[in-house]
């Protein structure tokens, strides 16, 4: 949920690790800090607020000099946001340094043990007692820092990325991972450290990904050493070739980052089906699912195991797998799957979405699926993620970086995965006729020309926003397919215009939520011509007969609904299983103008953090 940035070489590190932090505040922006070695002593700066506070913060305490640095960007676990519990925090001697992306979990007993030993603490935070573990077990035993901290991390129970820097010896910094992620940028005489590759992309295309219980010592002038924790053993790094290029991490000439990637959608959507979809041909071709065809086929049941927006997408998925492929699937929140002690029989195939591949309740569930012998399919966006590696298979995304905290294209690509694995099944299993089959394939392939209609409803949803601005609450309702979008399109109003809105199946509205109709409260519906129609249409008479403001998404040259709402979105026609990717899309664009109409900062919205590396 935090930002870590490392540098250790030739260059000075005060601009690679601002930069980088600030590339990383979609993880956290609550704190910030930078810890710099100018050559004889520690410079440490940190704040409360964000990156450009730390930037003022900087030039009035003179610390911008060092050719060995690390800053961090904070998402509030321990402690509230303030100067003092923002990271890096030091150890008492002041000798070493730290930075932490996670939760020690046991930190209150090993506190407790510290001050025993004559220990202080300064701020609420677990860090400041994993610093000074690191420390005692440095001081106690009389060894080096990488020893040291391996023996530290052994005590420790819990989840973890950090740097740990020792003045005493300036050529070295130890980083370490558990259940949070970490990447090492390798240039000539040079290294890089942080949570995700952007921050050194325009340096080197070389990365090493630290896997689970691993550390490493990285060192001016030598080799890069990779050990396990728990062992001790030494570890062969593995250096990938970085496929992100510089120009997916900048805005590209838009207000916000949230706005490119909604602009995003038909491009990537293309290229999440590129080389995958063949609808001239019939085929579908994903190595996944084609290597483990039959663990699919043979499944009693699929359960999908994720979080927020990937939960949305999953449910999508259910509708869509059990329709075409008829075979039974559960949706779980992976946060309360791995704790209700969940049936999973060996014939079951788990399917786990991720957009950071990094989401610590979705790796958890993973892992509980993979001891009880499910067989684990991971859907993810970043390559060499953590779900990439944990996973039996899987299936990437091609969504790009993916920057705005309020996820965008990683749902539309992640139903854009799944719908194609619901099609491969059904081509299998005979579920589909051939010709509803070549037709879905035909419909999916040109799902971005009529996603490039849809962003023209733009202007619309701006319009729409200036009258529902300062709305206190707000209803979705969508059937079936939509009825998921309905839940996907209240979560993103919340998320970044701090408006309270729900998302309801339509039939529901009468067992509850009608009782909250009036003439203040915004209705939107989701009423396409496929699917529920007529359905749809009498909710919308059941809420206009209670004064509620009626936004209504629609097929274009609708005429009754049209005839009943106080406004309306159209979007093209497409079939009810494919009308999800389209009906999204006006209610993000409605979101974000609501949220900048608002004055609220919509990249980063507060409390939340892109990347859910926590529990």
């Amino acid at each position: 949920m935090c930002g870590i940035v490392g540098y250790i070489g030739f260059r000075e590190a005060y601009p690679i690790i601002i930069k980088g932090l600030k590339r990383l505040e979609y993880r956290g922006y609550d704190s910030a800090g930078i810890m710099l070695f100018d050559g004889s002593d520690l410079k440490v700066s940190k704040t409360k607020g964000k990156v450009s506070d730390l930037e003022e913060k900087c030039v009035k305490e003179n610390t911008s000099k060092g050719n060995i640095g690390m800053g961090h960007t904070r998402w509030a676990t321990h402690g509230v946001p303030n100067d003092v519990n923002s990271h890096p925090h030091l150890s008492n001697s002041g000798n070493l340094s730290i930075i932490h992306n996670g939760i020690i979990e046991n930190y209150e007993p090993l506190k407790k043990e510290l001050i025993k030993r004559g220990y202080t603490f300064h701020s609420d935070t677990d860090t400041e007692v994993l610093v000074n573990l690191i420390e005692e077990v440095q001081k106690k035993d009389n060894l080096k820092l990488g020893k040291a901290v391996q023996v530290a991390l052994n005590q420790v129970v819990g989840a973890y990325a950090i740097c740990v820097f020792d003045k005493t010896n300036p050529d070295e910094i130890i980083v370490a991972r558990l259940g949070s992620p970490l990447a090492i940028g390798v240039g000539n005489d040079e290294f890089f450290i942080a949570s995700d590759a952007s921050p050194f992309i325009e340096y080197t295309s070389n990365a090493i990904y630290l896997e689970d219980e691993e550390m490493a010592i990285v060192r001016l002038h030598k080799p890069l050493k990779i050990r396990k924790i728990k062992d001790d053993t030494l570890v062969d790094p593995y250096v990938q070739e970085l496929k992100m290029n510089l120009e997916q991490i900048e805005k590209g000439g838009y207000d916000h980052f949230m706005l490119k990637e909604i602009y995003e959608q038909p491009s990537v959507i293309k290229d999440t089906y590129r080389g995958r979809l063949l609808a001239n041909q019939g085929i579908i071709q994903m190595a996944g699912v084609e290597d483990n065809l039959e663990k699919f086929l043979n499944a009693e049941r699929i359960l999908i195991v994720a979080c927020g927006t990937s939960w949305h997408a999953g449910l999508v998925a259910e509708y869509i797998i059990e329709e075409f492929a008829r075979i039974p699937v559960e949706v779980e929140y992976a946060s309360e799957f791995r704790y209700r002690n969940p049936i999973i029989n060996k014939g079951d195939v788990v399917i786990a979405i991720s957009q950071s591949g990094e989401t610590a309740d979705s790796l958890a569930a993973i892992k509980l699926a993979k001891e009880r012998g499910a067989f684990v399919f991971g859907v993810c966006n970043v390559v060499g993620s953590s779900i990439s590696r944990e996973t039996h298979a899987g299936a990437y995304t091609h969504a790009g970086p993916e920057i705005g905290v309020a996820s965008t294209k990683a749902f539309t690509t992640q139903i854009t995965v799944l719908t194609m694995i619901a099609l491969r099944l059904a081509k299998a299993k005979g579920t589909l006729s051939n010709s509803d089959f070549h037709r879905y394939l035909q419909e999916l392939e040109i799902i971005p020309e009529k996603v490039v209609e849809t962003l023209q409803t733009n202007d619309k949803a701006k319009e729409i926003a200036a009258k529902f601005k300062d709305a206190a609450n707000c209803l979705y309702l969508g059937r079936g397919y939509n009825f998921p979008v309905a839940l996907e399109g209240a979560l993103k109003l919340k998320e970044i215009s701090y408006i309270h809105a729900e998302g309801y199946p339509a039939a529901e509205m009468k067992h509850g939520p009608i009782a909250l109709i009036d003439e203040q409260m915004p209705v939107i519906v989701i009423a396409p011509k496929q699917g529920h129609y007529d359905k749809v249409v009498s909710n919308i008479q059941e809420i206009k007969s209670r004064s509620g403001k009626i936004i209504a998404v629609v097929t274009k040259g609708d005429v009754q609904v049209r005839d009943l709402a106080d406004y309306v979105i159209e979007i093209p026609e497409t079939s009810d299983a494919l009308s999800p990717l389209l009906t999204t899309i006006p209610l993000q664009l409605l979101s974000y103008h609501i949220a900048v109409m608002r004055g609220c900062n919509v990249d980063q919205p507060r409390n939340l953090a892109k990347s859910v590396t926590v529990e």
